[in-house]
């Protein structure tokens, strides 16, 4: 192992020692009692399988067949998710085909951010992982059931199916993926045409045509954003099968894997064979394996939150100091957009997920001694499946990458280093992802532009009045203030500054994403404007420092007139209500900061 990997764990275990152990003795507790049916009444055990099949209902009276709980991501307005639709009823003939049960547990609901970017609904994409997780939960409580097959693959929701899984610690759990949707038009192309548009140049139904080019079928968007960055993570991690992330919907292999892990679920329960419940399989390594694969490929900057409220949900006490150093020796072997021009198809076949664990694995940068759905050992995941005769084998990966212009080995990488840098200075801390930025852009000192709203930059850009050098500050969107929403409608703006040939870049309490690119954005500020954080009196004009070569995020004002100072207020009764928000008041008021997860769910520990 890399000693710095290695450290990094150890200090991780350390840290986390206690908590982890009382997440252990929960786990034992609830083992204790065996197959759960068995606590159930006569008349809570009818009423659990009175919808079911005479052959089922037999298998769920003897308490000998594992019985599987299918919880849902599905609905048909994300495309990622629309090929669900019938992904229950292939699962449970699968399961019954080795002589188990599958049922139904529930649904959780799916919102796409991409649908609701710079809409108030996107002011509940955060929020809604914590819901996922709950009614996930709400879904296996009860306790009728000896694993679960967990259908989600977009942004919050493969994090919320998590988080629910690991308080059921218990139990195995199998994502299931349905895949990315083919190659459309390039990302640098509709990238391209949105700068266009944010400049005037094209029409309305010029950048509808690009985008529908680009989002044209069912699966997976094929950026890497943080859907795509899910898949990455949770199939290093060990929690899907190897190689089962970017194949396309509706193919052969697709259709294979989907019954493959189903049926694998009913092996590893504790009434199956090679018992492997989640709690065995995500540890302090595997989450460091779960880092260094997002680091390695310059993945979504969503997970320096989503990862810390995982390793909680388990046990564990990660921090951005953790990312920071793992980043600092974990070389970035990809180049998939927005950090290079290739999609997440491209990546696949240039070698994918088997030649990305090899390289890791080879350059001592991923613990290999870990549990997975598969089996001991993360060497398997270095195979990829093929069919053969229409069953899915699995057969060795390449060795050397089809395609070094998208995908690099760890000895000749695209650079050095993982593609996060982590902020700290007078307002306070903040994450930075570097993988896209130009060489000569990743230090920028300039004068603030002080917005409260993504929505003030299209009418300041568009009166010329940020067409200088400028560090443009938009606060008050931080988790507590209005639920942490994505802003990408910044981007096209603040690409277009940059290449006029001015010096820009984003201070925000708010986030950016998987689709976070070429200009240098500090994001998650902590703490927030809301919560007392300095960046709540910045004024227009006063100097701004963001360095991602030192560390730097400072505002260069005299501490003493900053202490002289009052804190900035904002009316957010707007973004309080109205599409549904009204309903969500406690969440916001009980958000943890960003670096420790963004999260309700762990606010009373």
């Amino acid at each position: 192992m890399h000693p710095v990997i290695e450290r990094v764990t150890q200090r991780i275990e350390a840290r986390s020692e206690a908590e982890r152990q009382r997440y252990l003795d929960k786990v034992a507790r609830a083992r204790e009692k065996g197959p759960h049916r068995g606590a159930l009444s006569c008349g809570n055990l009818a009423h659990g399988f009175a919808a079911c099949g005479k052959e089922d209902k037999g298998g769920l009276r003897s308490l000998t067949k594992a019985n599987i709980a299918i919880v849902t991501a599905y609905n048909d307005m994300l495309s990622a998710h629309q090929p669900y639709h019938d992904y229950p009823e292939k699962l449970k003939n699968a399961i019954r085909d080795v002589g188990s049960v599958a049922q139904v547990a529930g649904g959780v609901p799916a919102m796409c951010d991409g649908v609701t970017q710079g809409q108030p609904g996107m002011e509940l994409s955060l929020i809604s992982r914590d819901v996922i997780a709950m009614s996930t939960a709400v879904s296996l409580s009860h306790n009728m059931f000896d694993g679960g097959l967990l259908l989600g693959i977009c942004d919050k929701i493969v994090p919320g199916l998590l988080l629910a899984a690991l308080s059921f610690g218990h139990l195995p759990f199998v994502f299931v993926p349905a895949g990315p949707m083919p190659s459309g038009i390039t990302n640098k192309q509709k990238a391209r045409v949105r700068e266009l548009y944010a400049e005037g140049k094209v029409s309305k139904d010029d950048l509808l045509e690009a985008e529908a080019a680009s989002y044209h079928s069912p699966g997976t968007c094929t950026f890497y954003g943080t859907a795509n960055s899910n898949q990455l993570i949770i199939e290093i991690m060990g929690l899907q099968l190897p190689g089962s992330s970017f194949v396309n919907p509706g193919s052969g292999l697709r259709d294979e894997l989907t019954r493959v892990a189903a049926q694998q679920v009913t092996r590893i329960t504790d009434l199956g064979t090679d018992y492997q419940p989640i709690s065995s399989i995500v540890t302090a390594k595997s989450l460091v394996n779960g880092i260094v694969g997002l680091l390695a490929t310059g993945g979504s900057t969503n997970h320096t939150m989503h990862l810390v409220a995982i390793a909680r949900a388990a046990g564990y006490i990660i921090d951005w100091d953790d990312f920071a150093e793992l980043s600092s020796v974990t070389p970035s072997v990809t180049r998939i957009y927005p950090n290079g021009e290739a999609d997440i198809n491209h990546f696949q076949r240039a070698g994918g997920m088997a030649f990305l664990v090899r390289t890791l694995l080879d350059a001592g940068l991923l613990h290999e001694d870990v549990q997975t759905v598969a089996g001991p050992g993360l060497r398997r995941y270095t195979k990829r499946p093929e069919l053969v005769d229409g069953k899915v084998q699995w057969v060795d990966g390449p060795t050397e990458s089809l395609d070094t212009d998208v995908l690099r080995s760890s000895a000749t990488p695209f650079s050095d280093h993982g593609g996060l840098s982590v902020l700290q200075g007078n307002l306070g801390r903040a994450i930075l992802k570097t993988s896209a930025l130009p060489e000569d852009r990743t230090s920028i000192t300039a004068p603030a532009v002080v917005m409260s709203s993504q929505h003030h930059l299209d009418a300041a850009f568009k009166a010329g009045e940020l067409d200088r050098d400028c560090v443009v500050v938009v606060r008050f969107q931080g988790p507590k203030a209005i639920g942490m929403p994505e802003l990408h409608k910044l981007t096209p703006p603040l690409a277009v500054l940059q290449q006029r040939g001015y010096r820009v870049a984003l201070v925000t309490d708010g986030r950016m994403s998987g689709a976070s690119g070429k200009v240098p954005a500090a994001i998650h500020v902590t703490p927030e404007a809301v919560d007392g954080g300095l960046i709540g009196k910045i004024q227009d004009g006063d100097l701004v420092r963001v360095d991602a070569g030192s560390g730097a995020l400072e505002l260069l004002v005299d501490s003493k007139e900053l202490e002289q100072r009052p804190q900035a207020t904002l009316d957010l009764s707007a973004s309080h209500e109205g599409m549904g928000r009204e309903l969500f008041g406690g969440f916001r008021a009980q958000f943890s900061g960003a670096e420790q997860g963004a999260c309700v769910l762990f606010a009373d520990t």
